[in-house]
C-alpha cells in the first residue's frame, strides 16, 4: 500500500520502519528531516509539507506530540486536507483528543476522506518490536480496510466504536495505569519504610491473588460488567479493615498514602450505604451513581 506517514519521532520512528519491512511503500515527513534518514536509506520518498504527502498517498499517518500539532498538520496551510484526494484514508496514531478527532472526520467528510483515530500503546519498546495495542475509532468498514496494515505495527489492534472511540480507549488506559502507579508507590515505601525487602515484597505483590490481573481477568467482565455485587468473593467489611489497618500502619510509620486515604474513605461511605456485606467490589456502584451511568456488558 503507498503510505505516507507524518512525524517520525520516538513512536513514529519505528512504525514506519515496520511499515517499510511489512513492504508497503512509504512517503514520508517530519519537521526534522534528518529524523527521516534511515526511512529514506530503507526505500522511502520524502515530502516536503503534509500537503504532499497526502496528495501521493492511499493511507496517510501521523504520529504528533499531541491535539494541537495534530490539528496544525491536518488542517492547516500545506496540511492533508489541502492535498488528499476522495476515498483516501487518514488516521491519527497520536494520543489526542475526541473532540478534535470528531473536528477532524466532519472536515475531511466533505472532501470524501475517512478518517479514524488509531492511538497506540506499548512505548518505545512495542514501536521498535512492531507489539503496540492499536485501539481504532471511526466507520468500521473503513478500520477493516487498514486493519492488515496497522497489524504492521501492532500485534494488538481492535475497533473501539465510532469516531473518537480509539482516543477515548487510550486516554482511560494511560489514566488508570499512570494513576495505578501512584498507587502503588505508596504500598511500596510503606512496606519498605516498616522493614519488608523490596525484593521480597514485590515477590508478595506479584503473587497476590487479588492484584491487577484478577481484577481486569475476572471482577470486572464477572462482577462489575454484570452487576453481581451481592455474591460475595470477599465482604467489603473485611477489605475496608484491610485498607484501615494498612493506613494505620501508615501513620505509625509517617507514610503519607493520599490515594489509600481516599479509597478507605470511599468505602466507608459504601458501608455507610449498608453494603458492608456486599462484595468488596460494591462501592463500583458510587462511582456508578456520581458518574449517572451503569458499566454493564452490552452483550
Amino acid at each position: 500500500m503507498r503510505i505516507g506517514f507524518i512525524g517520525l519521532g520516538n513512536m513514529g520512528g519505528p512504525m514506519a520502519l515496520n511499515l517499510i519491512k511489512a513492504g508497503h511503500t512509504l512517503i514520508v515527513n517530519d519537521v526534522r528531516r534528518e529524523a527521516a534518514a534511515p526511512h529514506l536509506q530503507a526505500g522511502a520518498k520524502w515530502a516536503d509539507s503534509p500537503q504532499a504527502v497526502a496528495r501521493e498517498s492511499e493511507l496517510i499517518l501521523t504520529s504528533l506530540p499531541g491535539p494541537k500539532e495534530v490539528e496544525a498538520v491536518a488542517l492547516g496551510a500545506n496540511g492533508i486536507i489541502q492535498g488528499a484526494v476522495a476515498g483516501t484514508i487518514y488516521a491519527d496514531l497520536s494520543t489526542g483528543s475526541p473532540t478534535v478527532m470528531r473536528k477532524l472526520h466532519a472536515a475531511f467528510k466533505d472532501k470524501g476522506v475517512h478518517v479514524l483515530d488509531a492511538p497506540v500503546s506499548g512505548g518505545v519498546w512495542g514501536a521498535q518490536r512492531g507489539t503496540l495495542q492499536v485501539m481504532v475509532g471511526g466507520e468500521e468498514a473503513i478500520y477493516n480496510e487498514v486493519k492488515d496494515v496497522l497489524k504492521a505495527v501492532g500485534d494488538k489492534v481492535g475497533y473501539m466504536g465510532a469516531i473518537g472511540s480509539g482516543t477515548i480507549a487510550k486516554l482511560v488506559h494511560n489514566m488508570i495505569s499512570i494513576a495505578a502507579r501512584s498507587l502503588v508507590a505508596e504500598g511500596f515505601t510503606l512496606g519498605v519504610k516498616a522493614g519488608v525487602k523490596p525484593e521480597a515484597l514485590l515477590e508478595a505483590i506479584r503473587g497476590a491473588s487479588f492484584g491487577q490481573g484478577l481484577m481486569l481477568s475476572q471482577m470486572i467482565p464477572n462482577v462489575i460488567f454484570k452487576g453481581e455485587f451481592d455474591t460475595v468473593r470477599f465482604a467489603l467489611k473485611l477489605a475496608r479493615k484491610d485498607i484501615g489497618l494498612a493506613t494505620e500502619l501508615a501513620r505509625e510509620y509517617d507514610v503519607p498514602m493520599p490515594m489509600a486515604a481516599v479509597a478507605e474513605q470511599i468505602m466507608m461511605e459504601a458501608i455507610a450505604r449498608g453494603w458492608g456485606d456486599k462484595d468488596s467490589t460494591a462501592p463500583w456502584m458510587l462511582q456508578e451513581e456520581a458518574a449517572g451511568v451503569k458499566v454493564r456488558a452490552t452483550k
